[in-house]
């Protein structure tokens, strides 16, 4: 049962983190990007989907409400159950907006829109490169020598690879631990991310804030 209630505990602090990251989106700011970081944004892969389907759900929404205009309970549940779904795939949206990976001095924070983060300090950053793939789904690991490798895919796709001197921690959605030694992720400008992190982890010079 502890199990379980900390799983339920996990699914309440994502939901409270989706909703505050709407606020954060109307309010153009973004969080955890410190001053002297460079916030790596990685939501436009995805967001010509994402409002896409908003309009559907917006016009969805509308014509099911003039179909049950006559029914006032069952139009009250439509009605509800439609306005949350276009909040979870805005919230969805403004979570990856306002929760960019973030490059500092000292390492790489990657992120999963309001799913989950990774630490990388940057002494345990072995390479990184541009590496443009197409992958199944987003947060899939499969099995790598002595660590996982860890997908980050945005919109079925990553751009860059870490290699990690040795395995991390990543932390799942719902509390599950893994090793990993290598991380796939996707930034809106892969390139010039790659640049950013040699620079920090070859030379140490300071980042520029993004």
């Amino acid at each position: 049962m502890s199990g379980f209630g900390a799983r339920v505990r996990r699914l309440a602090a994502y939901e409270g983190r989706w909703l505050a990251s709407l606020v954060w989106w109307v309010a153009r700011r973004r969080v955890g990007v410190s001053e002297g970081a460079r916030a790596l944004p990685y939501a436009g892969a995805q967001a010509a989907f994402a409002y896409g389907l908003t309009f559907v759900c917006v016009v969805e929404t509308v014509a099911v409400s003039l179909l049950l205009r006559d029914q006032p309970a069952l139009h009250a549940v439509a009605l509800v159950a439609d306005v949350y779904t276009v909040l979870v795939v805005l919230g969805l949206q403004s979570a990856a907006v306002v929760r960019p990976h973030v490059l500092g001095a000292d390492g790489l924070l990657l992120r999963d829109g309001a799913r989950s983060e990774l630490r990388i300090p940057v002494e345990l950053i072995a390479s990184v490169r541009y590496d443009l793939r197409s992958g199944p789904g987003n947060g899939r690991s499969d099995g790598h020598k002595d660590g996982k490798v860890l997908e980050l895919a945005v919109a079925g796709q990553t751009s860059v690879t870490l290699e990690l001197v040795e395995p991390v921690v990543a932390v799942r959605l719902l509390g599950r631990r893994e090793m990993v030694r290598t991380v796939r992720f996707h930034v809106d400008d892969a390139r010039g991310a790659v640049a950013a992190v040699r620079a920090v982890v070859g030379r140490g010079e300071p980042v520029t804030p993004g």
